[in-house]
């Protein structure tokens, strides 16, 4: 799929699991932790294609999430995709075919995705708000390249860096306390999943079995039939998938805040 469709999923993922939370758990949060974690889940969602790299030089080319902050997020996704293009090299076996790009493998595989959601929270819990602002700070970009792309694409990655840094620093104003804050963890990580089984419904697919061999291939790109697959950038995803992620995120949202919406007007929900 691609950027939009992906940060859009992983914003509804995020908004629908903690209405349920809410719903059938009791597990409350304030607006400000929904926010964050909506916005982390959205940036998480569009994390693995940073192993699709552009022109650096030239501020060109590559996945949406490339070009979110320009020439240094470029050179990120070109170091991301060489790490990638090379761990396939080294663990691939003598049926997997050559490639010369390393766009959805690493980054697309549920070690990965365990691996930096694990990251994420062990360096909140050893650094505390020093890198949850730095987490923030990325995510919230990564976010608003996705959910607003024709709008980030007008402003440029200048502007979309300022009001990263600007909202990564409010949220850091007002977090409570000194804490490891593990949902940051979990929410890269549901959106690297989220993302994963966004592609898995295209027709190219992706490794989500490796590190399992099968006959004697490693690197197996599993997705839907063809006569089924979400055509990228097709019809249904922009029409029907966009439509539905965006609905999804507004009921879930309407369900967080009307009990407490409607507490003000004494009435019991």
């Amino acid at each position: 799929m691609m950027g939009p469709s992906h940060a859009l999923s992983g914003a509804a993922v995020w908004l629908a699991g903690s209405w349920g939370l809410y719903q059938f758990a009791g597990y409350e949060q304030s607006p400000l932790a929904i926010a964050v974690g909506t916005a982390v889940c959205a940036g998480g969602a569009l994390f693995p294609d940073l192993d699709m790299s552009g022109k650096v030089t030239r501020n060109q080319g590559g996945a949406t999430v490339a070009r979110t902050f320009g020439v240094v997020s470029l050179f990120f996704a070109e170091v991301m995709e060489k790490i990638s293009l090379g761990v396939y090299h080294a663990t691939k076996l003598s049926k997997d075919p050559d490639r010369k790009n390393g766009h959805r493998t690493l980054t697309h595989t549920l070690p990965f995705t365990f691996l930096i959601g694990w990251g994420t929270t062990a360096l909140c819990t050893a650094y505390g708000k020093w890198a949850v602002i730095g987490i923030l700070f990325f995510m919230i970009g990564l976010a608003l390249r996705g959910l607003f792309d024709e709008w980030a694409k007008r402003a440029g990655w200048v502007i979309v860096t300022l009001i990263s840094a600007a909202a990564a620093y409010f949220t850091f104003l007002h977090l409570p306390g000194d804490r490891g804050y593990p949902m940051l963890g979990v929410a890269v990580g549901v959106g690297c999943f989220v993302h994963i089984m966004g592609d898995f419904i295209t027709s190219a697919g992706v490794p989500i079995l490796w590190p399992i061999p099968i006959k004697r291939r490693m690197w197996w790109m599993i997705g839907l039939p063809n006569k089924i697959a979400v055509e990228v950038g097709g019809k249904v995803e922009t029409k029907v998938l966009r439509v539905a992620f965006t609905v999804v995120s507004l009921l879930a949202t309407a369900g967080l805040i009307a009990p407490s919406v409607l507490s003000r007007f004494n009435i019991e929900v």
